[in-house]
């Protein structure tokens, strides 16, 4: 078989790549080891999402309990839960295949592997089969991070993907790493009866963010009876018949039933071998690409699998660009400006463009302005008021928009208008903002007093 674009991994970008190849009329084949979906809908952004939306009514009723507005209890089957998501996942990846058959494209399901510049081998159930192409989009993603002092037995040490697999959740859970994953993952937990303790190497949690973020999400999980302990590594643990005891660096040991593992993901790359396709793998293991997104000259490597930014809308708008620059219909490098960062949950954190620091860190003067939410008619309404919505700025224009509080992820998309587009003052005080909405804290904080830092 050999076809116009081959696509290696049916993820996010993979998915996207292949829609778009066929629909700018190339013979289009998919290839997938396992199922359509990816990290993001199989065991990542999707599950978590809807066991966040199925809990969110735990912290509505916590936050009207403090105001003593209500009382009484909100409890959720985890059982059940896992029941719905399996469903739900199952039918969103028929669908998916059934718009991949609709549009065109080849769907064959096997472990890729390069062959030579121009060919893949594909090993299946029946054997070994050799596909050639004109131009190749790697999509294969990313894969969990082990730590060796905590190997997962999908017992008591849980990766994320198991972790989505308990139908009863642990009476005390520990939670290793502080980034994305584990702020979200512990909410789900939190919010189903777990005492939740949390072990961060760094001396914040969620470090890629601004440091006033990082400080009120720690405030936000104490306030909610987490134990949070930062700037201490896991040295060892000790499996008994009462649970887990985990020591750390710090000489403190934490005591749990179970421990979730979530210290990061690294690209899927090293099984590939992109070599023979004329690519080449960084330090990390990335795959490495130019500013077209291109690892060899007749290959693109997309997503998560070139480490640039693993985030599933990132990749799926880098896939389509690469489709578009290998048909000729951009010539362009990639740019991704004002790329939205989202952590959900309660409080969210949205994070589109630069931080203050990055700017400093490349000679721009920078000043900054804000909003606490604590002014806002539906973070009152809801009885959510911790947190803000700071800008950045340099030039007179905006070049950075960060938030942490209450259902901050609404605004992640005008503000990425306002980062794109190089906005002024006067270009937010052109438009007419609904009244009460969380958008008028994004407008109090572009008209804010500003600060040079």
């Amino acid at each position: 078989m050999t076809s116009d674009l081959l696509v290696v991994g049916g993820g996010p970008a993979g998915y996207a790549a292949a829609l778009e190849g066929a629909a700018l009329g190339l013979s289009t084949v998919l290839v997938e080891k396992s199922e359509l979906g990816g990290t993001c809908l199989n065991i990542g952004c999707i599950p978590t999402k809807l066991y966040l939306g199925a809990t969110e009514a735990v912290e509505e009723l916590a936050a009207a309990r403090r105001l003593r507005l209500a009382t009484g209890e909100v409890s959720v089957d985890l059982s059940a839960l896992k029941q719905r998501k399996d469903r739900f996942l199952a039918a969103t990846r028929k669908a998916m295949q059934a718009k991949l058959e609709a549009a065109g494209v080849t769907l064959r399901r096997g472990q890729a592997r390069f062959d030579a510049e121009g060919a893949v081998e594909i090993v299946d159930e029946t054997g070994s089969h050799i596909l050639t192409f004109e131009r190749a989009i790697l999509a294969a993603g990313s894969e969990v991070v082990d730590l060796p002092a905590l190997p997962a037995d999908n017992e008591r040490i849980l990766n994320s993907t198991q972790a989505l697999e308990l139908s009863t959740p642990p009476a005390r859970l520990a939670i290793v790493g502080g980034g994305f994953i584990g702020l979200e993952m512990g909410q789900i937990f939190a919010r189903l009866g777990s005492e939740i303790t949390l072990v961060e190497a760094l001396d914040r949690l969620a470090s890629v963010e601004d440091p006033e973020v990082s400080a009120e999400l720690a405030r936000s999980f104490k306030r909610a009876g987490w134990t949070i302990k930062l700037g201490t590594k896991v040295m060892g643990h000790e499996k008994t018949a009462e649970g887990l005891t985990l020591s750390l660096e710090s000489g403190e040991s934490v005591l749990a039933d179970a421990c979730l593992v979530v210290v990061g993901r690294q690209p899927s790359a090293k099984n590939l071998n992109v070599e023979a396709a004329g690519a080449k793998l960084t330090p990390r293991g990335a795959v490495e690409v130019d500013a077209q997104l291109k690892a060899a000259p007749r290959l693109y490597a997309v997503g998560d699998v070139n480490a640039r930014t693993m985030l599933a809308h990132a990749a799926e708008h880098q896939a389509r660009y690469a489709v578009n620059h290998l048909a000729g219909k951009t010539g362009h490098a990639y740019v991704d400006t004002g790329l939205p960062s989202i952590v959900y949950g309660a409080p969210e954190v949205v994070r589109v463009g630069s931080l203050a620091a990055e700017l400093k860190d490349l000679g721009q003067s920078v000043q900054v302005s804000r909003a606490p939410l604590a002014a806002n008619a539906i973070a009152q309404a809801h009885g959510q008021t911790a947190g803000f919505v700071k800008v950045t700025w340099s030039g007179g224009r905006i070049r950075g928009v960060t938030a942490v509080g209450h259902q901050v992820s609404r605004l992640a998309t005008l503000a990425e208008v306002m980062v794109r587009q190089g906005w002024t003052e006067r270009h937010a005080e052109a438009l007419i903002f609904p009244h009460p909405t969380l958008d008028e804290a994004l407008l109090e904080a572009v008209k804010g007093k500003r600060e040079e830092v």
